[in-house]
């Protein structure tokens, strides 16, 4: 299955990597993980890692928000992709889901 990539930054204080793909249930994930002596600095750890997961139920929601054919995965993370690839992707797309009452688990570490 496809996995997009959001954001990725590489400095020699910090590494942030933000994916996008359908797991084997069918479930939407966001994976993000920063790591580096910045994050240590701000949160007492080397890393940080968090992540959204989307039922397939939930997912379904996506696709007359975006204009996409129902069950159009590629298209569905082309378009997030095409919406959310800033450093601020975490924080925008749970906006986004709770503006639009989409269900989700989330998960910070």
């Amino acid at each position: 299955m496809d996995r997009i990539i959001l954001y990725k930054l590489e400095r020699t204080d910090i590494r942030i990597s933000m994916e996008m793909y359908f797991n084997k249930e069918s479930q939407l994930i966001f994976d993000g993980c920063d790591i580096g002596k910045t994050v240590d600095d701000c949160w007492g750890g080397s890393d940080y890692e968090y992540t959204y997961t989307i039922t397939p139920v939930e997912v379904e929601k996506f696709y007359p928000i975006f204009n996409l054919k129902a069950g159009d995965k590629t298209g569905l993370l082309h378009s997030i992709q095409n919406n959310f690839s800033v450093n601020e992707a975490y924080s925008l797309f749970g906006e986004f889901m709770d503006k639009n009452s989409i269900i989700y688990d989330s998960f910070t570490y």
